[in-house]
């Protein structure tokens, strides 16, 4: 169709920074030219691309397999995964009883001297993590709870855990 006759149908294309058109005298509703990539990604792909290192069934069709990975999407904070080895589910806590009575268990007396620098810079450091894993968490200074004494295991490699 020619220039002229889209001028005569009230037509205007106007080549600026980018290309639209106009349709009649409303020179405010412009309309764009533009042409957007519209790439066709499988989102079973995209999915088994994202959850590679699971093992699924082959008995699964496409379909129960697209299902089973958009739930594991949807609740992926749930899982335990490499930066968050415990995962985070919410409202199944569990209760832990630790014994504080008398006599103590060996594993939750004091030592009798205090900890050295490089124990007490370990013992900070994985507190911190299981504080940023949400494991546990700081308290205020009027709640009332029971403490225990961490206890730290250093291998023979040098590397710790509490």
């Amino acid at each position: 169709m020619g220039t002229d006759y889209q001028r005569m149908c009230g037509i205007h294309i106007y080549n600026s920074k980018n290309r639209h058109i106009t349709i009649g005298t409303n020179k405010e509703k412009n309309f764009s030219l533009d042409i957007y990539d519209i790439s066709s990604h499988d989102p079973l792909e995209e999915l088994l691309n994202e959850f590679r290192e699971g093992q699924f069934s082959t008995t699964l069709t496409c379909k129960q397999k697209l299902r089973l990975l958009k739930m594991l999407r949807k609740i992926r904070p749930e899982f335990a995964i490499g930066e968050e080895p415990l995962g985070k589910i919410r409202g199944h806590d569990i209760e832990l009883y630790l014994d504080v009575e008398n006599p103590y268990p060996p594993m939750l007396r004091r030592p009798p001297y205090p900890e050295s620098l490089e124990t007490r810079k370990e013992i900070e450091k994985h507190i911190n993590e299981l504080l940023e894993m949400d494991v546990i968490r700081k308290i205020g200074h009027n709640e009332i709870v029971e403490i225990s004494t961490p206890v730290l295991i250093t291998w023979n490699d040098g590397k710790s855990m509490s």
